[in-house]
């Protein structure tokens, strides 16, 4: 039998950043994020021989372990080793031979949540596999928590439960990691207007998220004023923000967007650098009213809202620069796995 999976990545559209402890868990945070039609994806598949091979990609690991119930965290496949464990710790399954893949259609570091939605991705495969009683609260949290207590890396709630849910989601977050997912029900035409408005481009650098999110949660403890004043200020934008998509009032939207960058940079030195900034002259001078780069910062993804009819030349301007432009559409549905029987129609 082989199972497989796919989770949507997200675009952070406002309030990032709030969903970090320690900052959620004093002030509370609020977040406004939507998945597009990129994904993760995993392959499970039974194998005879008692063993578990891994192909992950994004790792580049491809490597063979004798099978037993937990896998050596080591630097090679945390994200799939971590999983593993959870599910056999958890829930008392017998480990069996197995071959997983996984691969992600954007670069790991990209701040379209990435890593997450693979662990999203991950644990929908080995719950359509065995069967196991999770829905997407308890497949977020448990995502959650293999990420950031098992195997401690920095980042905040939001990218797991994005992954989960898929679509236009509010999302609050309160102390003792409590989230609650309010879906957002959009009307087409705004979806559509809101597609040809904005622009993703990639900068061709990836980077660690974990230096800058570090930077952000040692600001917030210490308290650091204009850090904490400049957080609440991304937490009411996300607030602003869902009013104005909600109404689809664009020209308020592209202003939180704008408005929301300048108060993310106030977060940590490392959010911007010369290579984000020619970007942001590039497609400003071309057209783009406000943009924002998606998730920590550094690097990765950046959006910008554009009027629809000077998009072209704002996509032309960005050509000019190392980086590539991304098309994408938003989309509803979140992680899901699926069985296939009769392999030999494969």
């Amino acid at each position: 039998m082989i199972v497989r999976s796919k989770s949507p990545l997200r675009i952070g559209l406002a309030g990032g950043g709030s969903d970090l402890s320690p900052y959620s868990d004093i002030y509370g945070g609020l977040v406004l994020n939507a998945t597009i039609n990129l994904y993760a994806y995993c392959t499970i598949e039974e194998i005879d021989n008692p063993e578990i091979i891994i192909n992950s990609y994004d790792a580049k690991c491809f490597k063979s372990y004798p099978l037993g119930p937990t896998l050596e965290i080591d630097g090679d496949a945390s994200l799939v080793k971590g999983t593993y464990n959870r599910i056999v710790r958890d829930f008392g399954i017998e480990p069996r031979g197995f071959r997983i893949t996984t691969y992600n259609d954007a670069p790991i570091g990209s701040g379209l949540g990435t890593s997450s939605s693979m662990v999203v991705c991950i644990l929908k495969a080995f719950i359509e596999w065995l069967s196991l009683p999770l829905g997407d609260y308890e497949t977020s949290r448990l995502a959650f928590e293999i990420e950031r207590k098992d195997l401690k890396l920095a980042g905040g709630k939001q990218d797991q439960y994005a992954a989960s849910f898929g679509g236009f989601n509010f999302m609050e977050f309160h102390k003792d990691d409590l989230v609650i997912v309010n879906p957002l029900k959009i009307k087409r035409w705004i979806i559509d207007e809101l597609e040809a408005s904005l622009l993703l481009y990639f900068t061709g650098a990836s980077r660690s998220s974990a230096k800058i999110i570090d930077e952000q949660c040692k600001n917030t403890t210490k308290g650091d004023n204009e850090v904490i004043e400049a957080m609440h200020a991304i937490k009411q934008s996300a607030v602003d923000m869902k009013h104005a998509l909600l109404k689809g009032d664009m020209h308020s939207f592209a202003k939180i967007l704008g408005q929301g960058w300048e108060n993310k940079k106030k977060m940590a030195d490392a959010i911007s650098n010369p290579m984000i900034q020619e970007a942001f002259d590039t497609a400003l001078e071309a057209g783009a009213i406000s943009g924002k780069v998606s998730g920590a910062g550094g690097g990765g993804f950046i959006m910008f809202m554009v009027d629809p009819v000077k998009k072209k030349n704002v996509i032309d301007a960005l050509g000019r620069l190392p980086g590539f432009v991304m098309p994408f559409q938003f989309t509803e549905g979140g992680g899901h796995g699926w069985k296939i029987y009769d392999t030999d129609k494969v």
